[in-house]
């Protein structure tokens, strides 16, 4: 048949003066207003992508300035793929999915410096006041704008267990981080854990013997100072019957407009159980962006404490995968946010084996114009028969500007299994206030001992005793009422 056609005898019924159109006159139509709509999304489409481009060019840019020659070939390979995902990617906006209720345009738009010596002096000023009371002497690691300070760590306690910085060990003897970075985070659809890979300096590398159980607990202490972006990265091995607490704290000076972005990888061998800290308190001006990330073998046992108390915007995504069969996990987490805080946690629980336990608890305190995400994803795959799992999610409005978004989720492709969820969101119980008042309170401590009891039993969850304090002052100060709530001077 040749390439042209020859016409299409015109049917009576589409003749001139029928008041029809026939299909090939609609064809034949040059085009006009029904275009219009296609054009305006092809225009809308290609500035997107010209703004995406804008916005990753100078961290591309600072990316290249950052390489470090001399590094081995499968990490420059890493960086390599890392760096062209992240172009690809660009930042999120709240078009994807996963970010939909999370603006980062103030974070994408924002221009971070590299760490510069007065920075690090604003950590050394603050410094006591991040060490919990001193409570981890002889077993705390600091690290200043994700570059670890030997000078200021104290690690003299720690016997078998090896606490090294990832700068060092890649210097020292890089093949043994060769198959470990990138073991448990999955970067191929998330640009900050792309970001990261990319550009971390620096990091912890904490590895727990075989059998062995540390008895004290160990803090690893992240100061961002200035306006100034990192991202650390921290590798925690557990062996074969391992046993360990480890505290990891986010924090910056008051005012510190830096952007951290953190990412945390914990392998678990069989049987091994580790209590996972993780506080970030940073600047009301900072921006915190992390991925933890948890792969557990055989009878396996992960909990997973997560406190979110600072940052302008701070996105953590949780994910742990029970791969073993008989592996366990627990995940507490608390976030309090006010004034224009966005606070935003995505977790997914991922049952490969069969035997799986799993519970989930977050709560959420919201004030002011505070906005709070928790999206909570529970997936059971096939294989993973007499699974048991449960999640939660429970959040307070303080305010009637305080809004909260919460989606538990279950994905369910097993048929022996016991799986729950649930998500409540509410304000705080009229007739339990009058109760109060009636006994005596005024309305501001009646308030305070409300919310206390409300988020008490995650902060109760919390095994080290000088987290817990804290965290415990913390609210305390927030709710601001003296004599209100436990352990607070009246």
């Amino acid at each position: 048949m040749s390439a042209v056609e020859s016409p299409t005898p015109v049917p009576e019924s589409a003749a001139p003066g029928s008041g029809r159109r026939s299909e090939s006159d609609e064809a034949q139509r040059p085009e006009g207003r029904d275009s219009l709509p296609a054009r305006a999304a092809d225009d809308k489409e290609a500035l997107r992508e010209a703004t995406r481009r804008d916005e990753v060019a100078p961290w591309l840019a600072a990316l290249e300035a950052g390489r470090r020659r001399g590094e081995p070939e499968w990490l420059a390979s890493l960086r390599d793929e890392a760096s062209a995902r992240f172009a690809r990617l660009g930042f999120p906006s709240t078009r994807d999915e996963a970010w939909r209720q999370t603006s980062v345009a103030p974070l994408s738009r924002t221009r971070f410096d590299h760490a510069t010596r007065g920075a690090i002096d604003d950590a050394l000023d603050a410094l006591p006041g991040f060490r919990f009371g001193g409570a981890f002497a002889g077993r705390e690691a600091v690290f200043v704008n994700g570059r670890f300070m030997p000078e200021l760590s104290s690690l003299g306690k720690l016997a078998r267990v090896r606490v090294r910085s990832l700068r060092h060990t890649l210097q020292e003897d890089p093949d043994v981080l060769a198959g470990l970075i990138g073991a448990a985070a999955d970067d191929e659809k998330h640009p900050f854990l792309a970001l990261n890979a990319a550009a971390f300096q620096d990091g912890a590398l904490v590895e727990v013997p075989e059998r062995y159980a540390v008895r004290a607990p160990i803090h690893l202490l992240f100061i961002s100072t200035g306006a100034v972006a990192s991202h650390p990265r921290t590798l925690i091995g557990m062996n074969r019957g391992a046993q360990a607490t480890i505290v990891e704290s986010y924090v910056s000076p008051s005012g510190a407009h830096s952007f951290c972005n953190a990412v945390s990888e914990v392998l678990m061998g069989d049987g091994a159980v580790l209590d996972h800290v993780r506080v970030q308190s940073e600047s009301g001006k900072a921006f915190h962006v992390a991925t933890t990330a948890a792969r557990l073998s055989r009878n396996a046992s992960y909990t997973n404490h997560s406190l979110c108390l600072g940052a302008a915007i701070a996105r953590h995504d949780l994910v742990v995968r029970l791969e073993g069969e008989g592996a366990s996990t627990e995940l507490n987490g608390l976030f309090a946010s006010d004034d224009a805080q966005l606070h935003d946690t995505h977790s997914k629980i991922d049952h490969v084996a069969p035997h799986g336990t799993s519970r989930e608890l977050y709560k959420g305190v919201l004030g002011g114009r505070s906005r709070g995400v928790k999206n909570g994803l529970i997936v059971v795959r096939p294989g993973a028969q007499k699974t048991d799992a449960q999640q939660a999610s429970k959040n307070l409005l303080l305010s009637r500007e305080a809004l909260v978004h919460s989606t538990p989720q279950l994905l369910i492709h097993a048929d022996d299994v016991k799986c729950k969820h649930g998500a409540t969101t509410g304000q705080l119980d009229d007739v339990a206030l009058f109760y109060l008042r009636s006994r005596g309170l005024d309305e501001a401590a009646a308030r305070a001992l409300l919310v206390w009891a409300f988020a008490s039993d995650v902060v109760s969850k919390l095994k080290v005793a000088a987290v817990r304090e804290s965290v415990e002052r913390f609210l305390r100060e927030r709710l601001g009422a003296t004599g209100a709530v436990p352990g607070t001077p009246a």
